[in-house]
């Protein structure tokens, strides 16, 4: 693992942006396919942005790409809530980076995959099959967690059973309930999801490559933690030392490590 400092939060989206760019182009100008894990939140906001304009300055060709979601919120008949919903993902990806690649470029939102509340293991054949994650972008929770992927005791879980989490249905904490009623709904609680559908710890775990960003000062402490160096289910984003290729980047401004 390996651990990034920049100044702030312009130098971070920029810096991602260009990590992905390049691996994309990479990919895509060699006549390969790529599959990128995707992340949401008000980090990523300006990655995206920065994302699609370099892909639109390339010139690159998309057809290739596939992209992979985290999670998406569950409605309480157990399905993934429509894009229709202020709080959906697919929605949030769509206006954010989906929509400003240039149509040319030949990216179809077919392959644009997100997990189903009601088939949470449909988005694990889906990875496997389309022979696994070549990057996946990560945020980290106030409390540690990475997607949907909740702290648990270890009393509960072990580390490495932890690691092997498929993904599925979970409910969400009231910790993560009232942050992102905060930062991402408004400060309106009812119109936040009680419950959502997470990509698995193994699924993420099994891609080539990981890039964690962190930019509030609320993720100082789990960041801090995470240099102890001991992987724990109470600390999910901890699992991500035993990963071969995983940068962490955090804002300096911020963020004291």
């Amino acid at each position: 693992m390996k651990f990034q400092s920049v100044p702030d939060y312009e130098a971070m989206s920029r810096l991602a942006a260009d990590r992905m760019f390049d691996r994309i182009a990479a990919a895509m100008h060699n006549g390969r396919s790529f599959r990128l894990g995707l992340a949401t939140g008000n980090t990523m906001l300006d990655v995206y942005k920065y994302l699609a304009e370099r892909l639109n300055a390339d010139r690159t060709p998309l057809q290739r790409l596939s992209t992979f979601n985290l999670d998406e919120y569950v409605g309480a008949d157990g399905r993934s809530i429509p894009d229709s919903h202020p709080l959906s993902y697919r929605r949030y990806m769509r206006e954010n980076l989906f929509n400003r690649l240039d149509p040319s470029l030949g990216f179809s939102e077919e392959r644009a995959w997100f997990p189903e509340g009601k088939d949470p293991a449909g988005h694990d054949r889906r990875i496997a099959a389309a022979g696994g994650l070549d990057f996946q972008l990560l945020g980290i929770g106030f409390t540690g967690h990475i997607a949907f992927n909740e702290p648990m005791s270890e009393s509960e879980i072990s580390a490495a059973a932890f690691a092997e989490l498929p993904s599925r249905l979970i409910t969400l904490t009231e910790t993560t309930v009232a942050t992102n009623t905060r930062l991402t709904a408004g400060g309106d609680r009812a119109l936040m999801p009680r419950q959502a559908v997470t990509q698995g710890m193994k699924a993420i775990l099994d891609a080539r490559e990981i890039l964690l960003l962190a930019c509030f000062p609320e993720q100082q402490k789990p960041l801090q933690a995470i240099q102890t160096g001991v992987p724990t289910p109470e600390l999910p984003a901890s699992l991500l030392l035993n990963h071969p290729d995983t940068t962490i980047v955090w804002t300096a401004d911020t963020i004291r490590l």
